[in-house]
């Protein structure tokens, strides 16, 4: 299998690459400088130089309160690019993987969304991004996985590393964690999004719109909790909320995923607890 890769750079793309790879899948992850996503040419070029079997997109614009200052380049990225890639794909004869967010849903639910679930975005990131779904469910092999609150190892050349290790750096260090109690989410780890892509991708699942997020809602306190429970350190903990904090761009305040479909389609996605002792446990390695 032959796989094109972009944003290989971050923090989810590494992933990716790391596991087909693994998989000795021929992966092809052109750098951000050599291949501009915005750029139809450049983008049909690559594709047809790399002649996937499968193209993976994990690049996009993710400042959340920048982009409601940058929505030209919030959606040239998180929409037309995603646009572009699909079209080229879809030409190429390949299929496309392409990768969304919890934050199309407005946050007002109290149980976890499900794929059939309206979208309601309430920020310009989460409008640029539901944009990107449905220009890549254009494509009719395509799949989307909405993704959120990612954590993982990141690549050789580093990445975008998230909200959980700023905790854990917080926490070994025996400083005050600041940390938010009033956000409902299902955490991801990299790891398990890339083998559950691998799994649609080999297996050659139903194309569609699936939540790929490891198994439990929870909140960013209780993350912060059993992050210091795993690790055997105290948690001085500064209690965050959404009210309290200024932010450009609105946040859902209950985003968790339901991820049932997946499961249906072949793969279980792992307590969130489980994914964290493994991301532990690999750091611990490092």
């Amino acid at each position: 299998m032959r796989v094109l890769v972009t944003g290989a750079g971050g923090l989810l793309g590494a992933a990716i690459v790391r596991e087909f790879e693994a998989a000795h899948a021929t992966v092809v992850a052109p750098a951000r400088a050599a291949l501009d996503i915005t750029n139809p040419e450049q983008v049909g070029s690559a594709i047809a130089g790399a002649r996937p079997d499968v193209v993976i997109n994990c690049a996009a614009f993710n400042d959340v309160d920048g982009a409601e200052g940058q929505a030209t380049t919030a959606l040239g990225l998180n929409a037309f690019a995603v646009r572009t890639l699909a079209r080229a794909s879809r030409d190429a004869g390949a299929r496309f993987v392409h990768y969304s967010t919890d934050f199309v849903f407005d946050g007002e639910e109290t149980r976890p969304y499900v794929e059939d679930d309206p979208p309601n975005p309430r920020s310009v990131y989460a409008a640029s991004k539901l944009l990107g779904e449905w220009f890549a469910l254009e494509h009719p092999e395509a799949c989307v996985l909405r993704v959120e609150s990612l954590f993982g190892e990141p690549g050789p050349a580093g990445s975008r590393t998230g909200s959980l290790k700023a905790i854990l750096t917080k926490i070994r260090a025996g400083e005050a964690t600041p940390v938010f109690v009033d956000r409902t989410v299902t955490p991801g780890y990299t790891a398990d999004i890339a083998a559950a892509t691998r799994e649609l991708v080999m297996g050659r699942a139903r194309p569609g719109l699936y939540h790929c997020v490891n198994t439990g809602p929870t909140t960013w306190a209780a993350i912060a909790e059993e992050a210091a429970r795993q690790l055997g350190l105290p948690l001085t903990m500064t209690p965050l909320t959404l009210d309290s904090v200024a932010l450009k761009a609105k946040r859902p305040r209950y985003s968790a995923l339901a991820n049932g479909k997946l499961a249906a389609a072949g793969f279980v996605m792992p307590a969130w607890q489980d994914a964290l002792a493994r991301h532990l446990a690999r750091e611990a390695r490092a």
